[in-house]
């Protein structure tokens, strides 16, 4: 028995994660809708990696403040902002595109009995006024990212302050010191938890299949394809970029490939960011910059829903038989990026995303509800290129500011 549990602590995890992906694929089919007994395994794993979100982030973002100075930190926040613009406008465009080639919707009818509430939308300015929190408390108990990415740099930048001064220099040390102690602890409890992970995967995966059945994807099944055509010609966009940035694809999928299966099955970026950060340390990014861009690209950053907005809607457009215009198009891409970061942290949010575009063009609030029923299997789709999304444009960013580095010191 030992020798089985010392092989299986030793085996290769993307082996045993891409095991119980199978198993869990198998096993729905098998019981059906009696997956369900299952669920708490799978619970188990998503309370163990939020568990951990807070400690990572706040100490991780505290201690990679102290890594660079405050200008660096001001330079690289500006280039990850940008990028997260550009990457969800731009992705929404990939959408549009490859949704018009392969008309989704085509030929389907609503029947008309389908209704769906809609999610209230926050909108931007609350999510801005958010990044402050009221309570430093309710912050954490909320899971309030934004607010959370604030109390860590807020906190970092004053231990920076009291290390460049005489009178606190040893009160900074020793505070740096802690935090950098509780940073280590919480990784070392990730490592435990990394071992229960392929076990989650296999629940939460034999749950989603025996929920969604054959029939759902038959019936939809279009839609789902070229929703994943979509989001693989995202990747292709993304391997070039990271080419032209002399970064190896294989090197960087190697490291990538364990947070983007956990977030496909789990369906949550937040969830998964314990697992993304601990990827984007192997992969030799700076802490100092992926302490920030990975929780902020959590909340904010949403490739694969900024596809599934614009396949979505040209589905939609399709079924009443009125072909998105051109002028459509471009309010799709507008409304899609800004609502994409109005909707942070809301749940479903891929679905509150998808009414407000759909309320701005008029188009039936019906395909919403035909819409939910894929739900789970576009959703999954849509976090692991969320995931991938932080991590590339994070890869990117790293590169550019160490050429920029190699520069300045010829």
């Amino acid at each position: 028995m030992m020798k089985i549990i010392r092989s299986y602590l030793h085996a290769s995890l993307i082996v045993k994660i891409t095991i119980a992906l199978i198993a869990g694929v198998i096993a729905g089919f098998v019981l059906g809708e009696q997956a369900a007994v299952l669920a708490p395994l799978g619970e188990l794993l998503l309370r163990l990696l939020t568990f951990l979100i807070i400690p990572l982030i706040l100490f991780t973002l505290i201690v990679g403040v102290n890594q660079t100075s405050i200008a660096n930190l001001g330079r690289m926040g500006s280039k990850v902002f940008i990028y997260y613009t550009v990457s969800s406008a731009f992705a929404i465009i990939v959408g549009l595109i490859v949704a018009s080639i392969l008309r989704p919707g085509t030929g389907m009818k609503l029947t008309g009995n389908d209704t769906f509430d809609v999610p209230e939308n926050p909108g931007i300015v609350t999510v801005l006024l958010n990044i402050v929190p009221s309570n430093i408390v309710t912050a954490f108990t909320e899971m309030n990212l934004l607010g959370i990415i604030f109390t860590a740099l807020a906190f970092g930048i004053a231990i920076s302050a009291m290390l460049a001064s005489k009178d606190f220099q040893d009160l900074g040390n020793s505070l740096l010191m802690t935090i950098t102690a509780l940073n280590e602890a919480s990784l070392f409890i990730l490592r435990a938890i990394l071992q229960y992970v392929p076990f989650g995967i296999f629940a939460i995966m034999a749950q989603t299949v025996g929920s969604q059945g054959i029939d759902t994807l038959l019936s939809l099944g279009g839609m789902i394809g070229v929703f994943y055509i979509a989001l693989l010609v995202q990747v292709v966009l993304y391997v070039i970029l990271l080419v032209l940035f002399k970064v190896k694809p294989g090197n960087f999928f190697k490291h990538a490939r364990t947070p983007m299966i956990t977030a496909f099955v789990t369906q949550s970026s937040t969830g998964t960011l314990p697992l993304t950060l601990t990827a984007a340390k192997n992969m030799g990014i700076s802490k100092s910059l992926y302490g920030f861009s990975l929780p902020l690209g959590a909340t904010v950053n949403m490739d694969g829903a900024a596809i599934r907005i614009a396949v979505s809607a040209v589905f939609a457009a399709n079924i009443v038989g009125e072909p998105l215009s051109l002028t459509d198009m471009v309010m799709v891409v507008l409304i899609g990026t800004l609502s994409s970061i109005g909707t942070a942290g809301v749940p479903g949010a891929g679905i509150v995303m998808i009414s407000t575009v759909f309320i701005q063009l008029g188009l039936p609030m019906e395909a919403v509800a035909l819409l939910t029923a894929i739900d789970a299997l576009i959703g999954m789709g849509a976090t692991a290129l969320n995931v991938t999304g932080d991590l590339v444009g994070t890869k990117l960013i790293d590169q550019h500011e160490k050429r920029r580095y190699r520069k300045l010191t010829r």
